[in-house]
């Protein structure tokens, strides 16, 4: 069992429990170590994200948790920035990159808030062509790394997280594959781990993790690397799939984040 995550969400963000309480889950759980990532502050949408208030009380609030675990399990403070989050003055012991948006026209179209609000996107912005929508998402992932600087790549295929069975449309079309291909091989040029991510799982809307089995299985043929979290939202989920993706993606290159954290953030 994986006994890490450095991809979860505390009450400062759109989480349920606090730094500490998810603190005490992981070390029942026998962590090592665990890492907080609240979504960065977006000005177009404060429902989810750390206000520049709330981000200063929640670094303080993990520092505080560090202490009080110190020599028992291992604290980090990080945060999860958006494609379109403006750059402030926090220092993190790491950042994920993510997009939860696509920026079209005068809106910020949510990509993962459910189906209807992708096809609208899709209809407003695309003519209905939910495969151009679909390849300025990727568009967009594959520029994440250049754009933000993070330590690993957020959920990289979330577009995919309403279409279970291939519900709303066909994952192996062309023009699908051609632009997660051209973004993956982007991202694993850059040289930094994907998140194998659970937390879809977790929300009862995928039966696998992010990435699908068949990009996973392009990222690695490309050199690419990997990390296991679970976006974890609520204590309980911490390790959420994680049997799971032992048994079906443990033949990748699974690194120790830690060990790549280590000589900045220790």
């Amino acid at each position: 069992m994986f006994r890490s995550n450095f991809h979860t969400h505390t009450i400062y963000c759109d989480g349920k429990n606090t730094p500490g309480e998810m603190a005490e889950r992981a070390a029942e759980l026998g962590f090592t170590a665990l890492g907080f990532s609240g979504h960065a502050y977006t000005d177009f949408d404060l429902s989810y994200c750390m206000t520049p208030e709330k981000t200063a009380k929640y670094i303080a609030d993990v520092q505080s948790v560090k202490e009080q675990y110190a020599g028992r399990l291992n604290i980090y403070c990080g945060a999860e920035l958006d494609y379109y989050s403006p750059a402030l003055p926090f220092e993190y012991d790491y950042t994920i990159g993510s997009v939860h948006y696509l920026h079209l026209g005068d809106d910020y179209a949510e990509v993962d808030h459910n189906a209807e609000t992708q096809l609208n996107a899709a209809k407003k912005h695309f003519g209905g062509d939910y495969m151009k929508y679909a390849e300025k998402y990727f568009e967009t992932v594959g520029d994440v790394a250049e754009k933000l600087r993070p330590d690993f790549i957020g959920h990289f295929d979330l577009v995919s997280k309403f279409n279970e069975g291939d519900c709303m449309f066909d994952s192996s079309d062309r023009r699908y594959v051609n632009a997660w291909k051209t973004a993956a091989e982007r991202l694993c040029n850059a040289g930094i781990p994907f998140e194998i991510n659970t937390g879809a799982i977790a929300r009862g809307a995928r039966k696998t993790p992010y990435p699908s089995p068949e990009i996973a299985d392009f990222i690695d043929s490309r050199g690419g690397f990997f990390i296991i979290t679970s976006d974890c939202h609520n204590r309980d989920y911490l390790t959420c799939a994680f049997d799971f993706v032992a048994e079906h993606y443990g033949k990748y290159n699974i690194v120790d984040f830690e060990e790549i954290l280590r000589p900045s953030a220790l």
